[in-house]
């Protein structure tokens, strides 16, 4: 994967603000659901998500600043250790394969001494996993790490997630409504098998929320920008509005602005810890027909009171 920082094009000074700013431009731009069929718009969203991943997270943009770890977010070997010409007991060599650092052929070296261990490997479709470690001789298995993204509206509504894993098993995985970016869920019995049929480890697999085209999370509560057409807002009424749990309708008030916000109670994400949803604010945007509207035309020529404010009156004193 690219440099982060290239991903986004902000520089290596830049303040989470910019990378925010910059994340949402592209993300935008390059969504699926903005680009229906689009693969490449697909793999570029993609691409920026783990980008910003990586740049959001204070901890892992340090430890990426530091090559700690590396832009996909997995485990860099420590500095001074053997590299690609390195080589080890029976003539393990060290190398670089699928944008992760790994020793190969160590199982042999393992299973002699301890019975098997694995190294990180990357899965298909962006779902990686690594192993615990090496397992003991008659213990159960190891636990195994695994990363998945995942749609925003399947982490706010809650629902079954299918996966295929690396050793080509197919597991379906319960994501609970209202799951955050960054939580981490356990899979009992889904880590490493055992040694001389021991039963198997866990699985923890972390869970990276991919952002979505307008739903913008700020704790529990979801902000959203809801255009509007001139007559809604001037003579105001009731209008269908998105939600994470599904459309609603909205009572807008006559004579309401760009910039007016409205609430929806309870409209917002899970707080798993209370139990209450957040709630969903509403922004409105004024936006005038794609193509000029000839009665519209007329009437604003003939509007005497429009012409009796200035909306830019406040600025003159910063000028």
């Amino acid at each position: 994967m690219a440099d982060p920082y290239s991903v986004l094009g902000v520089p290596k000074t830049a303040s989470e603000d910019d990378i925010r700013k910059a994340f949402r431009k592209l993300a935008k731009k390059h969504h699926p659901d903005l680009n229906p069929g689009d693969k490449a718009a697909e793999a570029k969203f993609k691409e920026i998500s783990q980008a910003n991943d990586i740049l959001s997270d204070a901890e892992k943009r340090r430890r990426f600043d530091a090559g700690e770890i590396d832009a996909t977010g997995q485990e860099m070997p420590p500095r001074g250790f053997y590299r690609d010409h390195a080589g080890g007991f029976g003539g393990a060599k060290y190398e670089r394969s699928g944008g992760e650092e790994a020793f190969v052929d160590m199982g042999d070296i393992f299973s002699d001494m301890f019975g098997r261990a694995r190294g990180g490997r990357a899965g298909p479709g962006g779902f990686s996993f690594r192993s615990g470690g090496a397992e003991g001789f008659d213990m159960g298995g190891m636990p195994v790490t695994y990363s998945l993204r995942v749609p925003f509206l399947a982490a706010a509504r809650g629902g079954k997630q299918r996966v295929n894993l690396p050793d080509g098993k197919t597991l379906d995985i319960d994501i609970p409504e209202g799951t955050t970016d960054g939580q981490t869920l356990r899979l009992k019995g889904q880590g490493m098998p055992g040694a001389k049929g021991g039963p198997a480890g866990d699985a923890y697999v972390e869970i990276h929320v991919d952002p979505h085209a307008f739903f913008e999370p700020r704790d529990n509560d979801i902000h959203v920008e809801l255009p509007v057409t001139p007559t809604e807002a001037v003579l105001g009424g009731r209008i269908r509005v998105p939600t994470v749990g599904g459309p609603v309708m909205l009572n807008v008030p006559a004579g309401s602005n760009t910039g007016t916000s409205l609430r929806l109670k309870g409209r917002g994400l899970l707080d798993r810890k209370s139990g209450q949803h957040g709630d969903q604010y509403v922004k409105l945007k004024v936006v005038m027909p794609d193509k000029p509207d000839d009665a519209l035309k007329e009437f604003l020529e003939k509007w005497e009171a429009g012409r009796g404010y200035d909306p830019r009156q406040s600025m003159e004193q910063f000028t």
